[in-house]
């Protein structure tokens, strides 16, 4: 837990209330016109604390935390995607943040008659532009092109704008980022520690170039577009500006999420208990056992278990490593024990440093047992528990007060981003050492070859795979794995998918039905070991659908259908009823 708060931590915390004075505007400023009369009061902006705050209002409302749930679109987590999963009428995947756009657009404006130095005043535009840019990435991420707004709407504005063209808006997110890198200081550390700067907004830029290249928004030119090059340019330029300010992969792949103010985290979203904690959501992601008021997120799948390598990197049944069933946690890649709690392992959760984890019906407590039928067969357990980001030492009643920072982005994203955009420009080589940086910091032996069980030879189809699935499991659980997919267009993966959990089926040799006190009593003195038990990998039980829905249209996510009725300028994209907006490149 911190022990210490940043000033930029307290201005954040004590001073949100300043920008609740004339921060109005609530609401999309798209339809809701009555918000358009509230305007901040003139020589507002002249106040640093207030700039300030009313930055931090904007960052509140646009950064979040541990995107729980989210591999449930993908192969890391329980729950299935169904048919109508997603229409243009639910609230599923529907972002569109124009009252933050327009409060950003305001502060803008206002810088250009405000009497703050001027290294303040470029600080407050930089950082606004930034925050700016990150929202429509985040838009056009889901939809393809938007409504570029560049100034504060008003009542006398006409408010029934249209779609700009998607090249349009990813030309609006490069201008924004170039100017906020001119303006931002090179790196915020200490007091200033959260607080965007120049390394963020180039490790950004080159996320957003990316996207730019991916197969999803380039369909009939996939893979060899020229927007590769410009991807492989901004991902070098920002891998090398971010090793000279002391950024890098952390020796320990642990403390990246459970040390505050690390060099591996470009962008970590403060929290600081009291005032803002629970970023990770453990109180939902711990086992119900040593929790409370929720439970069942972040539960890992059979498949994900199943993706790890070997401790030499390579797939079990090609490792030197013997693997089955009955020992699949033995000799994995390192950070199979990091990301997953698996029946038998220890979990000291609560400062029980001798806590085992069971989930074994009759052995284990009834709220952490597989297909748990006190929960409810609706309710799904995988017979694994996620270990990612956990404050293991916090007590039951506590547990809510995690407040480890968010990394929002960290370097070894950036790499990913650098390797991808390197094998589509004829760099393979390159994109293959990444690799090997990450396998090598994440304990994988390296063999005699030094490949860290990669081998040679690979084509450009290969390599492409492998940085893919190596994110897979150095990222799970922070919100890529489906959007990595739908990014490059494969989603099919997913699509008809059923998922597995692994299920403790008897335990020395005795059914659930033949558990006896003795067998009780060695689990609640945490004696039982996963190798007294035997498994079988079964599908999860749930009473809705068993497989996976993933139709073309999910590429480019709905306008809500609310916004299209209010603004009948707004065109559906295609593949959507009543849809004309092509959102491609």
């Amino acid at each position: 837990m911190k022990n210490n708060i940043s000033i930029y931590r307290k201005i954040r915390q004590t001073t949100c209330f300043l920008a609740l004075i004339f921060v109005m505007g609530c609401g999309n400023v798209l339809n809701q016109v009555e918000d358009l009369g509230n305007y901040p009061a003139e020589g507002v902006f002249n106040d640093k604390q207030i700039v300030n705050a009313y930055l931090a209002s904007i960052y509140n409302n646009s950064f979040g935390g541990w995107p729980v749930n989210n591999g449930n679109l993908a192969d890391e987590t329980g729950g299935i995607i169904a048919d109508g999963y997603l229409t243009p009428s639910n609230g599923t995947f529907k972002f569109w943040p124009y009252s933050t756009i327009r409060k950003i657009n305001i502060l803008l404006a206002e810088m250009e008659n405000s009497i703050l130095e001027t290294e303040d005043k470029n600080d407050a535009i930089g950082q606004a532009k930034f925050v700016r840019a990150y929202l429509y990435y985040n838009m056009v991420l889901y939809y393809g092109g938007v409504p570029i707004l560049e100034e504060p709407q008003e009542l006398t504005d006409d408010l029934l704008v249209s779609r700009n063209s998607t090249a349009e808006c990813f030309a609006f997110i490069e201008s924004d980022l170039d100017d906020a890198i001119a303006l931002l200081a090179d790196r915020n550390v200490g007091d200033d520690l959260g607080k965007i700067d120049k390394s963020i907004a180039l490790a950004f830029k080159g996320k957003v170039l990316l996207l730019k290249a991916s197969p999803q928004f380039n369909p009939d030119n996939p893979y060899d577009n020229s927007y590769w090059s410009n991807a492989y340019e901004a991902n070098k330029e920002a891998i090398d500006f971010l090793e000279n300010q002391g950024f890098g992969l952390l020796s320990n792949y642990v403390d990246v999420f459970e040390t505050d103010g690390n060099n591996e985290v470009i962008f970590p979203v403060i929290y600081s208990d009291p005032v803002k904690t629970n970023g990770r959501r453990e109180d939902a992601v711990r086992p119900l056992s040593e929790s409370k008021n929720a439970t069942g997120g972040d539960q890992p799948i059979w498949q994900f278990a199943e993706a790890h390598t070997m401790l030499d990197g390579k797939m079990p049944g090609e490792s030197k490593y013997n693997y089955s069933e009955t020992n699949f946690w033995e000799n994995r890649d390192p950070r199979f024990e990091y990301n997953l709690v698996w029946n038998g392992a220890i979990y000291p959760l609560s400062g029980k440093t001798s806590r085992r984890q069971y989930t074994m019906a009759n052995v284990a407590l009834s709220v952490d047992a597989f297909a748990n039928v006190v929960q409810g067969e609706s309710h799904y357990r995988t017979g694994l528990f996620c270990r990612k980001g956990i404050d293991e030492s916090l007590a039951t009643e506590l547990v809510t007060t995690n407040d480890y920072d968010w990394p929002e982005i960290r370097f070894a994203e950036v790499l990913f981003n650098f390797a991808e955009a390197a094998n589509e420009t004829g760099r393979s080589e390159e994109a293959i050492e990444v690799v090997k940086r990450i396998r090598e910091r994440a304990g994988i032996e390296a063999g005699d070859d030094n490949s860290y069980g990669i081998g040679s030879g690979l084509s450009r189809e290969e390599t492409r795979e492998l940085i893919l699935h190596e994110k897979y499991i150095e990222m799970s659980f922070e919100g890529f794995r489906f959007f990595d997919l739908r990014r490059h267009r494969m989603l099919d993966k997913l699509d008809g998918m059923r998922k597995y959990g692994v299920m403790a089926v008897k335990v020395n040799g005795r059914s659930q039905e033949e558990v006896t006190p003795d067998d009780i009593a060695l689990a609640n003195t945490y004696q039982l070991l996963p190798e007294d038990f035997e498994y079988n990998i079964v599908e999860l039980i749930t009473n809705g659908p068993k497989e996976m829905v993933m139709p073309e249209s999910y590429y480019f996510f709905p306008i809500a259908l609310s916004e299209i009725e209010r603004n009948p300028n707004l065109e559906q994209n295609i593949g959507w009823e009543g849809g004309s907006f092509d959102p491609t490149l």
